[in-house]
């Protein structure tokens, strides 16, 4: 018998839809502290980058038209006219046919002259003359002004993860603070009787809290802001009381152990009773992850997750990210790697299957093999380099198929 209604995984993300409105909120902070931030909104540029012409190579400042058809046999002399100094204006220019100025990399090219000839292809041959051996075409090796970056041109599009390279870019544009999305605050609370913490020495029958530290840990890992309970007796009033304060401090509540229908199982009971709608969901067609429960109280989100972490876990990378990544207005490009599946694996129809895979290199390809272990048992969490998705209608997968592989 079915103890639980269960509910696909996409009819699960359109009731997060329907019921709540997760939009980022925004704050303005230093462009150092931004790495790993998400952008609020696009980033438009007000200058030009660069906003003079400027040489790519050490060499001599030209007209293209001065050194068409030079070569070795038959350089082209040039009449040199100075110096370009770094971060200095030229003082002087081309004006006459022939002649040439030297000019470092990243120096301003002079009036007059619209192309760079490297110093490799020179000669000098007195303190006037410099002989070129090789033809430019317009343009070569200079940057024109804008080419970089444009004025006006959207250069970080929002909702992108600002890594180190967004931050060079912003600080061409004499940027030091930037707008990006507030970190969303995640409530972790684990519960059960059985639970005890790690510093602690478990007694016969008790285990130490995994959930709590994994959950955690997955929130910082997301760039949000946890805020953990620690470990909740299976106590009605205790559990009610936590939760309660949770609602208040948090934007998105997780609540491990007690989603099933055991007689010690009062986490539908406590969200029920905070107010209305109270459980929206309770049970997912995932596996594992099936007893998964999706609330709502005070508009708040409330996740009540599987006891088991592997399961925990399935479920916090599949429904609970999707609802973080709104609240940071964040949508991530996800590229999975092709491996071939290491054996016959048979899964049940009817739920999607997220199974845990280890993955090793042989003959020139990559093989996932599905790390096996029974409900409860905990070390396969770690060896997992990630999981392959087994669609609700497929019976399992043959040895040597192709799969995708999503890192943990």
């Amino acid at each position: 018998m079915d103890l639980f209604n269960v509910i696909s995984v996409e009819k699960a993300k359109e009731l997060i839809d329907e019921n709540f409105k997760l939009e980022p909120e925004s704050e303005y902070i230093d462009l150092m502290d931004s790495l790993e931030r998400v952008i609020y909104h696009d980033i438009i540029s007000e200058i030009n980058v660069p906003h003079f012409r400027r040489s790519t190579v050490d060499g001599y400042a030209v007209n293209s038209k001065d050194v068409a058809g030079a070569s070795e046999s038959i350089p082209a002399i040039m009449d040199y006219k100075g110096e370009v100094l770094m971060g200095k204006e030229p003082n002087t220019n081309i004006s006459f046919p022939g002649e040439c100025v030297y000019i470092p990399t990243g120096g301003m090219l002079p009036d007059g002259a619209d192309s760079v000839v490297m110093v490799e292809y020179s000669e000098r041959m007195d303190s006037d003359t410099v002989l070129l051996n090789k033809p430019n075409a317009y343009g070569e090796n200079v940057v024109e002004i804008g080419e970089d970056i444009g004025k006006g041109e959207c250069i970080i599009k929002k909702g992108k993860k600002i890594r180190s390279y967004e931050i060079g870019v912003m600080s061409s544009l004499g940027m030091d603070k930037v707008q990006v999305c507030k970190k969303p605050k995640i409530a972790v609370i684990s519960t059960g009787d059985e639970i005890v913490d790690p510093k602690a020495e478990p007694k016969m029958g008790e285990v130490r809290d995994i959930n709590s530290y994994v959950m955690e840990a997955f929130a910082l890992e997301d760039g949000c802001e946890p805020i953990n309970y620690g470990v909740i007796r299976d106590d009605f009033e205790l559990l009610r009381d936590t939760v309660n304060k949770a609602i208040d401090e948090a934007d998105i509540i997780l609540i491990s152990g007690g989603s099933s229908v055991g007689k010690k199982d009062v986490t539908i009971k406590v969200i029920n009773s905070l107010g209305e709608p109270g459980v929206l969901v309770h049970g997912i067609a995932i596996k594992p992850g099936k007893p998964t429960i999706i609330g709502k109280v005070k508009d708040k989100i409330i996740f009540g997750l599987p006891g088991h972490p592997l399961s925990a876990a399935i479920v916090y990378k599949i429904m609970v990210k999707y609802c973080i990544d709104k609240l940071k207005g964040f949508t991530e490009e996800v590229f999975p790697t092709v491996c071939s599946f290491g054996i016959n694996y048979h899964s049940a129809k009817g739920r999607e299957e997220y199974l845990p895979v280890t993955l090793a290199w042989k003959e020139n390809e990559i093989i996932a093999s599905p790390v096996l272990s029974k409900s409860g048992i905990i070390s396969g969490f770690s060896k997992a380099y990630g999981f392959v998705k087994i669609d609700k209608n497929l019976e399992g997968i043959r040895q040597g198929e192709k799969v995708f592989v999503y890192r943990f």
